[in-house]
């Protein structure tokens, strides 16, 4: 079963699905996604990374900023016969934006075959996948082409991500509102 957690920057998102694995499995896989470029983003780990540990919860961290979706399937593929771990991954935006930069210069259509194996992995996967995503697209229009491509790639990861996720969070201010329950139907 998968779950998507979205949110705005500093929403509670990333806490919310970390409190969610640990009420739904004992211990728990956590997939970073994120490069520590600079000073002040490897602070950021850092502190997550202790904030885990204090948690008194089992995580196991891996840290995998391209093939996300290989590692999904590997995690899957590797428990067969006994259930599949529980996995968080945080967060598919900073995924896509490590992708993007990677093949800044190829059509997009190579963007849209890294979402396609992602979206395949996440639907095969056999455990409890919680996937922490941004919701990116309510501010303003970016300045520049390759931000508006983010934008407009990341709306489209986010609404196929959650149209095979059985539980679809929204976290603002802290506070989680489960959406697909809520869904209105036409």
């Amino acid at each position: 079963m998968s779950v998507l957690v979205t949110g705005g920057a500093r929403s509670g998102k990333s806490s919310f699905a970390e409190r969610l694995c640990m009420q739904r499995s004992s211990e728990a896989w956590y997939v970073a996604t994120a490069q520590a470029y600079d000073d002040e983003m490897r602070e950021r780990i850092r502190l997550h990374q202790s904030q885990r540990d204090e948690a008194g919860y089992l995580w196991h961290t891996v840290e995998e900023p391209l093939a996300l979706p290989e590692l999904i399937t590997r995690m899957g593929e590797s428990y067969t016969g006994t259930s599949a771990p529980t996995v968080l991954v945080d967060c598919l935006t900073l995924w896509l934006s490590n992708v993007l930069l990677a093949h800044e210069d190829e059509p997009v259509q190579v963007l849209y075959d890294h979402m396609d194996a992602l979206v395949a992995a996440i639907q095969s996967y056999p455990g409890l996948l919680v996937l922490v995503t941004n919701e990116v697209g309510d501010g303003i229009v970016p300045e520049y082409a390759l931000g508006r491509r983010y934008r407009d790639l990341a709306g489209i990861l986010n609404q196929r991500v959650a149209a095979i996720c059985r539980e679809v969070f929204l976290v603002t201010v802290g506070i989680a509102i489960e959406l697909k329950s809520r869904e209105y139907r036409l």
